[in-house]
């Protein structure tokens, strides 16, 4: 069996699923701009007519975290809360009220993210909004964790690489495997993870996915509504991995307290709505679905760092820390 690009393309052609060490080269020879438009066109369209698995999940990770800006000195639990998007839902940034919840409560937390591409704000825009820099190079990263709990790491900043995909990308304008990548590809290699998917027929290839990586303890979420994050609209779909192994589970959020709230009550209209939502809750106000909605968020969060404890007792702290709100130390860093 060959790994030349050409016949890894031709074996895609016929909806053959690759080696690891076919997946390996032609991520890598994609990510080092070896491939032309239309090969990289054709190999992304390859696997998803082939259906993406997790040996091309985790070897375009492998190839990106290769290729990605290293950062040093980091040590410690350090955890990320990132989603793959693409839900369409327009909800407004969950994951950042939860990353900058968590900073306040002393925990390290590298917040791997983007600028908006299927919602109104994405979580580099909201947090630029709120003062928060963009711009921390690699060494500064542990420096400024160390005092201020958060770091926030602007995805384009620290993947030059993939520079050679995004023109083929756009182009496209289709969900291609990269869209899945993303929440897996911090390159301060976060020890607890909360991820959400919202295709949930990528539920199973994105734990085994994060099986890989050597994260310590992670939880992947598919939200009632089809969200890529926890929703109080109804239990969710989860895997959850711990020491090396994941197990198929589910959180309902009523049986943890939060009431039942609807979609449309948790939706932003645009940027400017998503940063008034976003101070509101941070001050410990805002609308109650999107404050449950945060604080559940924040308790799976906290089920994941605090070993012992139960997911009921997790949800009462974070009910806790999200009415008590963020102070100046985070926001103001």
């Amino acid at each position: 069996m060959t790994d030349s690009v050409n016949d890894i393309l031709e074996q895609l052609a016929r909806r053959q699923p690759l080696t690891d060490i076919q997946a390996d080269r032609i991520f890598n020879a994609l990510l080092q701009g070896e491939l032309g438009p239309a090969q990289a066109g054709a190999f992304l369209m390859g696997l998803r007519a082939k259906g993406e698995d997790s040996t091309d999940l985790a070897a375009g990770v492998r190839a990106g975290l290769e290729h990605a800006r290293p950062i040093p000195g980091l040590s410690g639990v350090r955890i990320d809360t990132c989603g793959t998007g693409g839900d369409n839902a327009c909800s407004f940034n969950c994951s950042t009220a939860v990353a900058l919840f968590l900073a306040e409560m002393g925990y390290q937390v590298v917040k791997h993210g983007n600028r908006a591409v299927s919602s109104s704000c994405g979580s580099a825009d909201v947090l630029e909004a709120l003062g928060l820099p963009l711009d921390t190079e690699p060494d500064q990263v542990a420096s400024r964790l160390a005092a201020d709990k958060f770091v926030f790491l602007f995805a384009p900043a620290y993947h030059p690489a993939f520079r050679h995909i995004m023109p083929v990308r756009r182009e496209l304008g289709i969900r291609t495997l990269f869209n899945l990548m993303g929440p897996l590809l911090n390159p301060a290699r976060p020890t607890h993870q909360l991820i959400g998917v919202g295709d949930p027929a990528f539920l199973f290839i994105m734990g085994e996915a994060l099986l890989l990586t050597g994260v310590e303890r992670a939880l992947v979420v598919h939200g009632t509504g089809g969200y890529d994050e926890l929703t109080t609209f109804g239990p969710a779909r989860c895997y959850i991995i711990k020491d090396g192994i994941m197990e198929k589970t589910a959180i309902n959020p009523q049986k943890l307290g939060f009431e039942r709230h609807a979609p449309e009550d948790v939706t932003v209209k645009d940027k400017d709505h998503a940063v008034g939502v976003m101070r509101e809750i941070l001050a410990g106000n805002g609308p109650k679905a999107m404050a449950e909605m945060a604080a559940l968020n924040l308790a799976a969060c906290l089920y994941l760092l605090e070993e012992g404890k139960t997911l009921i007792e997790c949800a009462e702290m974070a009910r806790a820390a999200v009415k008590k709100g963020v102070g100046s130390r985070v926001l103001h860093a």
